[in-house]
């Protein structure tokens, strides 16, 4: 019954509220409506593609499954070396490296794997929805919910609102660090109406459903003390639950002791923003000519240097940071993070490596086009993507899975740049790269020792600029992982593998430890 009632009260406020317009056509071109399926073969047809290799499968009881056996694991064992320009010329200093290395991997990493962002892109218009005043654990503190709406003048068919919530410790007495996380953004711990408030809510509901629908009045006498709003319950719902923080999929993040990474981050006194990235691109294929990017090409397909939905994340990512730094003086803008997990691990990372005003990233459980080597033939592997999420990426990237093309064929190995290039590319600001345990949910997929070879070939760059890298020689062939839930935080780079699943808040306390130390708190 109960449920009953609030459809009818919601359609009841859908009703009252439909009064806003939509803009009108005009003359432009209305946006193309691919399938995911049409949208892989356009991209195949642009390229030249005729087949792609099928990607590894993740039972391992499949014929086809994904290589788990380490002598098989490095097909071409030799990375491309950061430190060495395309003229053959060694890096001799870190002049050398920002104005001449550092924007050749950069161009690669752009037209290859992750595409261009567009030459003109649209400017953002932050909106406040609403402020609240609440409590997470037992600390005050300001949530505000907002909106940023993107300049579709250009091409009024499609609107992109970035939604993204930011809060603060309320007592703060001075401006604190931010974790901005991948994730949904909503308020962490709505606040509640008290005991009169309640009243009058329960009081105008009853007038208002009686008003509907007269034949209610007899149920409202025969149950005169029932109450459709309590104090202890928001409006539509059970009471919402401290979160622990943005994971890729809802279910998987693992069962442990530690707080709610929200909680951890307050009692740091750490602010901290939810931005949400399927406000700002959708996750799949059929989206591309929707979202910042369809919004960008009008409707139009992609090109295969145009960006993928990690490069429009990350992009989005940037513009709440504009937020920050324009309107929130209680915020350290100096020393704001960007933190996800597995694709949203994948989001940070490439936020990081493109966006310079992020100084700290927290990479959790990245896998294949996050900290994982391409070249690594473990688990999930370049045709996992070529084939299935290759709206991640750039169109190019599809290439290094073909099997037949006008080009002839093309793998992994052909790749110019791999993934230790894409962390080098944030040195020397700080990135902790965590991951779990496939014991308890973080799979084997995710080549956690590929990761680590990443991160250990990235501290070369690191030191170049005068830094501390995990502490460990930069032979990757050689180094391999430390015992679970050791932690390498001595420098600006961090590893640490905890004993929980596909999540980071087993991470947290060790990640703000680190973080703290580094910017001084």
């Amino acid at each position: 019954m109960k449920k009953a009632v609030y459809l009818l009260v919601f359609a009841a406020f859908q009703a009252a509220a439909q009064s806003t317009s939509q803009p009108s056509p005009g003359n432009y071109p209305p946006p193309v409506n691919f399938t995911t399926e049409q949208d892989h073969q356009n991209m195949m047809d642009q390229l030249g593609i005729k087949s792609l290799r099928p990607g590894p499968s993740g039972n391992e009881n499949d014929a086809n499954h994904a290589n788990y056996d380490e002598s098989k694991a490095n097909p071409c064992p030799a990375l491309p070396d950061a430190l060495t320009l395309k003229n053959g010329k060694k890096v001799s200093s870190p002049d050398v490296w920002w104005k001449m290395r550092r924007p050749e991997i950069v161009e690669d990493m752009e037209r290859e794997v992750y595409g261009r962002l567009p030459k003109s892109l649209p400017k953002v218009t932050w909106e406040t929805k609403y402020i609240d005043h609440e409590y997470i654990g037992f600390t005050p503190v300001i949530a505000k919910q907002l909106v940023g709406h993107a300049d579709n003048s250009a091409y009024p068919l499609i609107s992109v609102d970035i939604e993204m919530t930011v809060v603060l410790p309320a007592n703060a007495k001075g401006p604190v660090p931010l974790l901005m996380m991948f994730g949904p953004a909503r308020a962490p711990s709505p606040s509640q109406p008290n005991p009169a408030q309640v009243d009058e809510l329960n009081n105008a509901l009853r007038k208002l459903l009686v008003q509907q629908d007269p034949a209610l009045q007899k149920v409202f006498n025969e149950h005169p003390a029932y109450q459709m709003v309590t104090a202890s319950y928001p409006f539509f719902g059970p009471p919402r639950q401290p979160t622990p923080g943005p994971v890729d999929q809802p279910g998987v993040n693992g069962v442990n002791n530690d707080p709610p990474t929200n909680e951890q981050l307050i009692a740091a006194g750490w602010g901290f923003a939810y931005i949400n990235p399927g406000s700002i691109q959708a996750d799949n294929g059929t989206g591309l000519t929707r979202g910042i990017i369809g919004l960008v090409n009008k409707g139009q397909p992609r090109k295969p240097d145009d960006w993928g939905a990690l490069r429009a994340w990350a992009w989005g990512a940037a513009r709440g940071l504009d937020y920050l730094e324009e309107n929130e003086p209680q915020v350290d803008v100096k020393h704001v993070g960007i933190e996800g997990v597995s694709r949203y691990g994948k989001a940070a990372l490439v936020t990081m490596a493109f966006e310079p005003r992020f100084s700290i990233g927290l990479i959790g459980s990245s896998g294949e086009g996050g900290t994982k080597l391409n070249r690594r033939n473990w688990g999930e592997a370049v045709e996992s993507l070529t084939g299935g999420e290759y709206y991640w990426m750039a169109g190019n990237f599809m290439k290094y899975g073909a099997s037949e093309a006008k080009f002839g064929s093309k793998t992994a190995c052909d790749i110019p740049v791999d993934s230790h290039e894409l962390i080098a590319l944030c040195a020397p600001r700080l990135l902790f790269v965590s991951y779990g345990i496939p014991e308890k949910g973080d799979a084997k997929w995710l080549d956690h020792q590929g990761s680590y070879m990443a991160e250990v070939a990235a501290g070369a760059v690191y030191k170049l600029l005068g830094v501390k890298d995990l502490g460990v020689s930069n032979d990757y062939n050689s180094e391999k992982m430390p015992p679970v839930n050791t932690p390498m935080l001595d420098g600006q780079l961090a590893w640490r593998q905890h004993d929980q699943g596909h999540q980071d808040q087993a991470n947290m306390k060790w990640f703000l430890k680190w973080a703290n130390k580094n910017i001084g708190r």
